[in-house]
């Protein structure tokens, strides 16, 4: 007879949780270890069993985007801020494997792939290894890479059309030391739709930017990627927002998503 393999030792300490913790199960690879707020009933069973099946995918694909190969990580699925729809978002405690392993997505009863948007988004900043973590442009870059291995499955969290709305402040030539933003959030997310769209990979980018470190600009990116200066990143993207037939109205307003690697659009488990 075969039986669940159980975690050796306690569930980690959480940065938030402070609840029981359920272990749900670990992917086939070991690195996606998941537990649940037992008081969600089936509902958040279901939501910790489908990061279970989809875990080994999501940090694949991960990988892939930074180059890099990531370590094991611990998961809580619960109400964050009592919300059981995904809107709680997803926190870590650090920004990188060590600190931010232990990871906390908030719940989304009946919409599975919301999980999986919301622990990518955690888990792509423990790949930056200490860098843009916190930082508007390594805001945008977790969102996009949120955005990518869930199928845009949050997508009412978009942050640029309020960047739009708000008269597009320059956020090209400059980085806002917060991840809480939406205006500085904003301009990054419609920024590497831009640079999607002209061919830049996701990989590509986000690898750059990493090695750019806290300091780099979206503007230092640019010229990085296209060898122009940077000061020609930000008259070249205002031109091309400005050209947009119907303005700025979601996070990837130059359909950067459609030049997305197959590798990356897998179906999820």
């Amino acid at each position: 007879m075969s039986h669940p393999i159980k975690p050796t030792g306690a569930a980690p300490a959480w940065p938030s949780y402070t609840g029981a913790s359920q272990y749900v199960g670990a992917s086939l690879s070991g690195r996606v270890t998941v537990y649940v707020d037992p008081t969600l009933g089936e509902a958040g069973l279901a939501n910790a069993q489908w990061l279970v099946r989809d875990g080994d995918r999501i940090a694949a694909a991960n990988d892939t985007i930074f180059g890099t190969a990531g370590q094991p990580v611990s998961v809580i699925i619960y109400a964050i801020g009592g919300k059981t729809d995904g809107t709680g978002g997803a926190d870590h405690g650090g920004c990188d494997y060590t600190t931010g392993g232990a990871i906390e997505v908030d719940a989304s009863f009946g919409s599975n792939p919301r999980i999986t948007g919301l622990f990518e988004a955690e888990l792509s900043e423990c790949a930056m290894g200490g860098n843009l973590c916190g930082y508007s442009n390594g805001e945008a870059l977790s969102r996009w890479c949120a955005s990518i291995v869930s199928h845009n499955a949050l997508a009412d969290f978009a942050t640029a059309p309020t960047w739009y709305q708000d008269g597009m402040p320059d956020w090209v030539d400059r980085t806002e030391h917060t991840d809480q933003d939406p205006d500085s959030t904003g301009c990054g997310m419609a920024f590497i739709s831009w640079l999607m769209s002209k061919g830049y990979g996701i990989g590509q980018i986000a690898q750059a930017m990493v090695a750019l470190g806290d300091s780099g600009t979206l503007a230092a990116l640019y010229a990085r990627l296209t060898s122009d200066l940077p000061g020609d990143a930000w008259p070249a993207f205002q031109s091309a927002v400005q050209a947009l037939p119907n303005g700025v109205t979601t996070d990837d307003p130059f359909g950067g998503a459609a030049h997305l690697t197959h590798q990356l659009l897998r179906p999820m488990a």
